[in-house]
């Protein structure tokens, strides 16, 4: 092989290299500032937020998001017009849930609520063994409410009242409808509870079943009525 040879085989082995085309080490540090630039000039065309350019806070719209300090006097004032009114109703929720505590508790769940008397009496009706064989079997019997001109009613309400006298005596005085295999009737029941007494006790308690006569259960008004008119006697002779 000549000399020549020799040095044009480096030239025909190697790569091909336009010599303008830098090597990419060399273009990334050539092309980095024009980046960099171009991002500056990007960012500081875009305006910076306007606090100004926020909408105006009032009663309805404020969410919240706002912070206090960023907030005008008449912002602030319906900022604080809108808690207090979310705090007055929160405060009338609670109210409007213990009243209805509390009735439910006085007239259902309280051992002395006119359901539970209701309850109970039906239970004394079903063991009677007289109110049994003038209604039938115990276990079909039915108690209700009078009737209500809306066929859609389900629930038929139990008349009752309380009457409280000038000493602080409670009269309750309830009527409902019983219905059996054999018959149907209506209880009348009257209790009172003296000033001071955790419990009403019965004065009077009967059924008048349709069509045949009626049947006591508690008489106790009739019986302090008998001996208050019975005359008092003492050997035999009548002194008053």
């Amino acid at each position: 092989m000549t000399s020549l040879q020799k040095a044009a085989r480096p030239l025909l082995t190697s790569p091909l290299r336009p010599p303008f085309l830098p090597t990419l080490p060399l273009a990334r540090r050539l092309t980095a500032p024009l980046l960099r630039s171009t991002y500056a000039t990007h960012s500081s065309t875009t305006p910076p937020p306007n606090p100004s350019s926020r909408k105006s806070i009032t009663i309805t719209s404020d969410d919240g998001r706002v912070r206090w300090t960023d907030l005008s006097p008449r912002e602030k004032a319906a900022r604080t017009t809108q808690q207090s009114f979310n705090f007055l109703i929160v405060i009338l929720g609670v109210v409007a849930t213990g009243f209805v505590a509390s009735v439910l508790w006085g007239d259902v769940f309280s051992s002395s609520s006119k359901v539970s008397h209701f309850n109970r009496v039906v239970e004394r009706i079903k063991s009677d063994a007289r109110c049994v064989d003038v209604l039938g079997n115990p276990r079909k019997i039915r108690a209700f409410g009078d009737g209500s001109w809306n066929r859609w009613t389900r629930n038929r309400a139990i008349p009752s009242r309380v009457v409280k006298d000038a000493a602080g005596n409670e009269d309750l005085y309830m009527q409902f409808n019983v219905v059996g295999p054999a018959g149907e009737g209506r209880v009348h029941v009257h209790m009172r509870r003296r000033k001071g007494e955790g419990e009403f006790a019965y004065r009077e308690l009967w059924l008048d079943p349709k069509g045949k006569s009626r049947i006591y259960l508690e008489r106790a008004d009739a019986a302090a009525v008998g001996e208050k008119k019975a005359p008092g006697k003492m050997f035999g002779v009548k002194w008053w």
